[in-house]
């Protein structure tokens, strides 16, 4: 047994072992097994939730997912957050020929084997992102969004020292190792929080024995944890919209509807003029950046149709509209949900993906249009004030 990986705590009359672990390494797999066996203990706890539990009882369920029903439901970026993640250890996976997260999947089993209780320990990852979200601002949300997708290298090799390094990471962190100095924001709720409602889950598993299956960036935190208290409801907690950011997104719509008002209050061909500035300026950008990804044509007409309605209502979006579109006429393939785990990090791959692209295209939709909406409300201003 490697000791350097294993901690032993008492907590009142509990023993509590935390077995450090990297989610994609045999040596983790083989050593959840040994301590499972070894100290018997009344309760195994596995650093996943009810939903990522499931997925991994059926990992190809996913390859159902509907984008028509992910699109209407407004979670697109939840969902991409969720393939970034799973195909990122996928691939870290492959390299080291190993199961992705063997270590937890030999948790359950060996749990199943000893007849131990077995504990989902960690957070709903859902809340998890939600609260992340809450804390960024649209601009982060944007570079976030670009920055998951693409901070894996797919040349690059797996060495020793980066399977060590693994346990001392979290899998969510280290997805975003490049990105920590640019979201700040997001360390405390990704490792901190985590941490916390971790080791309240393991203090209070069943029995005076339990052993803990973490990844290896946790162990520090839950030892100091263990002995303090938490507020579980809290940390579950995700905050509603403020009242401001509820108003914030009808400020300017509200604006540009006042200004295209105002203009043709001055007269009638001056409201017609800014108003075809308006159109044209939104739904030519949107448009545009649809055609950068793409997209079917009518998916690029949809595009140019929609952008100036939608960017004057904060409820829709641009994107949501033509993505629907673009997922009617080009139909992803079980072939392309079968692939997405290797063609999520890189350009190639997103444009020859039908469900990558689709999504691509709300993206660059939604970008499009707000920027349209930008210039033609500077442009606006500046031909009426000016």
């Amino acid at each position: 047994m490697n000791e350097n990986n294993v901690t032993r705590l008492f907590y009142k009359d509990k023993e509590i072992i935390l077995i450090a672990t990297a989610h994609v390494s045999k040596e983790s797999k083989e050593l959840v097994k040994q301590v499972i066996e070894e100290e018997r203990p009344d309760s195994v706890c596995i650093e996943l939730d009810e939903d990522r539990y499931k997925n991994m009882q059926n990992p190809k369920s996913w390859e159902n997912t509907d984008i028509v029903t992910v699109i209407k439901s407004k979670k697109v970026g939840f969902l991409m957050a969720n393939l970034a993640l799973g195909s990122y250890q996928k691939r870290m996976a492959k390299k080291l020929d190993t199961p992705v997260g063997g270590e937890m999947i030999q948790g359950i089993e060996s749990a199943k084997e000893i007849g131990a209780e077995l504990v989902l320990a960690d957070r709903s990852i859902q809340t998890t992102f939600m609260r992340i979200w809450r804390k960024l601002s649209l601009w982060e949300k944007s570079k976030l969004f670009v920055s998951l997708i693409f901070s894996a290298d797919d040349d690059d090799d797996i060495t020793s020292q980066d399977l060590q390094d693994l346990l001392q990471e979290d899998m969510l962190k280290s997805v975003m190792a490049g990105m920590r100095k640019e979201f700040p924001k997001i360390g405390d709720i990704l490792i901190g929080e985590r941490d916390q409602y971790l080791a309240h889950n393991i203090k209070n598993a069943p029995g005076k024995k339990v052993v803990a299956v973490l990844g290896g960036a946790h162990v520090p935190g839950i030892k100091e944890e263990i002995y303090k208290t938490q507020d579980i409801e809290l940390l579950s907690f995700v905050s509603p919209r403020s009242y401001f950011s509820k108003i914030a997104g009808w400020i300017i719509p509200a604006v540009i509807i006042g200004l295209l008002i105002y203009a043709f209050a001055l007269n009638l061909q001056t409201g017609l003029q800014q108003l075809s500035a308006w159109v044209l300026w939104t739904g030519a950008l949107a448009a545009l950046f649809t055609a950068f990804s793409l997209a079917h044509p009518l998916s690029i007409l949809t595009s140019f149709v929609a952008a100036p309605f939608t960017t004057l209502n904060p409820i829709l979006a641009c994107g949501w509209f033509t993505g629907l579109v673009e997922a009617s006429i080009k139909k992803p393939t079980v072939k392309d949900l079968q692939n997405v785990s290797e063609d999520i990090f890189s350009a190639k791959g997103f444009f020859r993906n039908r469900f990558l692209r689709i999504i691509l295209v709300i993206f660059m939709a939604n970008m499009g249009a707000s920027i349209g909406t930008f210039i033609a409300g500077a442009g606006i201003i500046k031909d009426l004030f000016y």
